[in-house]
């Protein structure tokens, strides 16, 4: 007796009486890999601060002792450690958060592109308010792309489509 290879189901068959998925629109696909490539700049941009650790110790230790601090070079050593090691953290949540509303935006939620809206503009204030670097300006170009092709004419077709066939 022979079995029949196991394939994948299709989306259309695997829900009988369901409307297969409206086809993506290329918009979408390109908003999504801006949407990808943001928080991957942004979090080589933040690794690379690294290779900068002795020179922000040195500069943090000159503002302590112009100000007449009391900080010992251990303790500074230290406060830049957590401090990076912090905003390393926090830099990875940040960009997993991206990937997920990236992916579900892909699939055609409304909320997503909200959401992705809405850290776009948190990301380009933040580099308009504070020093940033040439990573930084890349992964905010990065993510108002995103942002403008998730709003064209067929990505709006696409998650209309999308949010009818629910």
């Amino acid at each position: 007796m022979t079995e029949s290879p196991n394939y994948p189901q299709s989306p259309a068959s695997a829900s009988p009486g369901q409307a297969p998925a409206p086809p993506r629109p290329g918009t979408i696909e390109a908003a999504f890999w801006a949407f990808i490539a943001a928080p991957v700049i942004g979090l080589i941009g933040g690794l690379l601060i690294f290779a900068d650790r002795d020179k922000i110790a040195a500069t943090l230790r000159d503002t302590n002792r112009q100000r007449g601090g009391n900080l010992t070079d251990a303790q500074i050593d230290q406060t830049v450690n957590v401090t990076m090691i912090t905003a390393v953290v926090i830099a990875v949540i940040i960009a997993a958060l991206y990937l997920l509303f990236a992916f579900k935006l892909r699939a055609g939620r409304n909320w997503a592109r909200i959401v992705l809206t809405v850290l776009a503009a948190l990301q380009l204030i933040s580099l308009l308010t504070g020093q940033s670097t040439i990573g930084g300006y890349l992964a905010v170009l990065a993510a108002v792309v995103g942002v403008v092709l998730s709003f064209t004419g067929p990505s709006n077709a696409y998650i209309a489509a999308v949010k009818a066939q629910r």
